[in-house]
């Protein structure tokens, strides 16, 4: 089912706040899939999901190569699930990185403080789903 990112429903919006882990899509630079678990972070707000991570991690790597590339964070807990799709970048920004950090600490746990700290940010333009 298509969802409207701008118009989420209560019961969405209380599914993308409960803790559980994902599936993070990249596509490499020859058009194969990267998928990896993720914990990731959603703004309402912004229309915008966050992905903490390291410069010198494969998901970093593959935006550095195409930026503005197509990303997919798919969120899965039995029969309830969330496909969240748009364009993403990573960025090394110290205020976007502790943006991102925060709003992972909120949901998750305080991360490990990192040096070479980066965040992917898709901007999503598509949501899928049942929740």
């Amino acid at each position: 089912m298509s969802l409207n990112p701008l118009k989420l429903s209560e019961e969405v919006r209380s599914f993308l706040d409960e803790r559980h882990l994902a599936s993070l899509t990249l596509l490499r630079p020859d058009g194969s899939p990267h998928v990896t678990a993720v914990g990731f972070t959603w703004d309402q707000d912004s229309q915008l999901v966050r992905v903490i991570t390291w410069a010198g991690s494969m998901k970093s790597k593959i935006l550095e190569q195409t930026p503005n590339g197509r990303a997919v964070v798919c969120q899965i807990d039995g029969g309830r699930w969330l496909s969240l799709e748009g364009t993403a970048v990573v960025t090394s920004d110290e205020a976007r990185c502790r943006e991102g950090t925060e709003r992972y600490a909120s949901r998750y746990r305080i991360p490990q403080d990192r040096q070479d700290r980066t965040v992917i940010e898709i901007s999503v333009d598509r949501i899928l789903g049942y929740a």
